[in-house]
């Protein structure tokens, strides 16, 4: 019978299929990499979401987020990406937490996830994520840094432990060993970070068409990293598919 994921049945299977239906992911941080992360997911054919991050849509979002329209800007990502979940797929249950995400967040997993997607940008969050995931027993895939990159082909998915190059995978390897954390899944870029404009702005243009109140995230500071539209989406899409390949050939 013809439906929207015929195309993806022709080559993963009926079977396959059905399992990324009941499954349930949860990703944390809904940003450049995130935000491609769900896209491929609920249009592979996974139904269950749950999604957190507290930031706004804002005009700098746009040059690399896929729910970051001109439409969009002011709206809060997680209410963006569950509408537009919801416009590709209606079966799909989404649940969301306006919420930034650390230590001392309360507990939103509850072991009922098949998957776990780090896209958060802190790295006190990311370790505390994978700490929580160990815990459950639940399968957890990291992204390491994307920005301040130009090249999509030097993505890897490898152990945490594996990794080189990265500013961040480096910092996450010392933490994560220190906590007693024997492996991570990670997405990591081995080309060598660039060094970015240290004359930029420092605030919005007067006409900025963001709220008052997301002027904050979208003023451009020395210390927020260059990024362009074609590197956090790849890293994005790459984790997708883990999460897809892992679901689909995990034993019953």
């Amino acid at each position: 019978m013809l439906n929207q994921f015929a195309r993806t049945e022709l080559l993963i299977g009926k079977e396959s299929v059905e399992k990324l239906h009941k499954s349930k992911v949860a990703v944390f941080g809904i940003g450049g990499v995130g935000s491609y992360v769900v896209e491929a997911l609920v249009r592979a054919g996974v139904e269950n979401f749950i999604l957190v991050d507290d930031d706004k849509v804002c005009l700098t979002n746009l040059n690399r987020q896929i729910f970051a329209t001109r439409s969009t800007v002011g709206k809060y990502k997680v209410e963006v990406a569950k509408e537009r979940i919801l416009d590709i797929n209606p079966n799909a249950k989404v649940e969301i937490y306006k919420e930034f995400f650390m230590p001392d967040s309360k507990q939103i997993l509850d072991k009922t996830e098949d998957y776990i997607v780090d896209s958060i940008d802190t790295v006190t969050a990311k370790i505390e994520l994978v700490i929580r995931a160990n815990k459950l027993n639940i399968p957890i895939i990291s992204s390491m840094g994307t920005g301040n990159k130009l090249d999509p082909t030097k993505f890897e998915v490898t152990d945490i432990y594996k990794t080189s190059v990265c500013p961040l995978a480096k910092v996450m390897r010392k933490e994560l060993r220190t906590r007693g954390i024997k492996n991570l899944k990670v997405v990591y870029s081995k080309e060598e970070p660039i060094k970015v404009n240290d004359n930029m702005e420092s605030s919005c243009k007067k006409n900025c068409i963001c709220p008052p109140d997301v002027k904050r995230s979208c003023s451009i500071k020395n210390q927020i990293p260059g990024s362009i539209s074609f590197v956090p989406s790849v890293a994005g899409l790459i984790i997708a598919g883990e999460v897809i390949k892992d679901i689909i050939n995990k034993e019953k």
